[in-house]
């Protein structure tokens, strides 16, 4: 077994405690609101935001023996750049104000996630950041289209309010090759071990996320006008 099936074979319990979030079975299931969606890509802008500065700090803290690994940070540096403006268009688009989200306070849960992914670069090794992306990136792949397409189907909102989630659904299945071969590299059986603990933590972590959405989110909705513009 290589180690990224060992990874996704060993987080399995993990893993489920984030997929069964009731917002996520709701949306599903087709019981949601707009202001849900809403909240959702109000905290996604707010981890999105941290993943370059992240990835710099993982870089930065690499030893030279893992050269090699500092390159795919490179790469998915420049792949992420950018990506929390994506988001906050899909605000935009659904008629609400991007730049009140851009302003806001991340949710307890969100900062927490955020905080510990930063933590562990720096205290405990920055290969624990490879745990934050086999939970984000799988999650997108399980997730992403399957859930814009209910969200799009049940609300009815424009498909630019989804550029965040459609591009994650299929850019991240590229991503997920990629981590694969990274994470097969690593044969080290303690840096093994501290990869898999940090995705256990880090599916913990983003599904407290999820559990601590709530529609009151506190985003104004744009005028009619500007509404209109957006979801143009």
């Amino acid at each position: 077994m290589s180690f990224y099936q060992q990874l996704v074979a060993q987080t399995t319990a993990e893993q489920q405690y984030l997929l069964s979030a009731p917002i996520i079975e709701r949306c599903m299931t087709d019981q949601f609101e707009l202001d849900d969606y809403v909240a959702f890509l109000q905290q996604a802008y707010h981890h999105v935001k941290h993943t370059t500065p992240l990835l710099m700090s993982v870089g930065s803290r690499l030893p030279e023996s893992q050269e090699w690994l500092r390159n795919a940070v490179a790469e998915y540096i420049e792949e992420e750049l950018g990506h929390q403006e994506w988001v906050l268009n899909d605000i935009a688009a659904c008629g609400y104000d991007k730049e009140q989200a851009r302003g806001s306070e991340p949710l307890f849960a969100t900062e927490l996630m955020v905080s510990y992914a930063y933590d562990a670069i720096a205290r405990i090794n920055p290969l624990c950041f490879f745990g934050m992306v086999h939970v984000l990136e799988g999650t997108s792949i399980a997730l992403a289209d399957n859930a814009a397409a209910k969200v799009q189907d049940k609300l009815g909102l424009p498909e630019k309010a989804f550029s965040y989630l459609r591009s994650h659904g299929a850019l991240d299945q590229e991503h997920v090759k990629f981590f694969v071969s990274l994470m097969d590299k690593i044969t080290d059986s303690d840096e093994q071990q501290l990869i898999i603990n940090s995705a256990k933590r880090f599916y913990r972590l983003y599904g407290d996320m999820f559990r601590a959405l709530s529609p009151d989110h506190g985003l104004t909705v744009l005028e009619q006008t500007q509404s209109m513009e957006g979801a143009a």
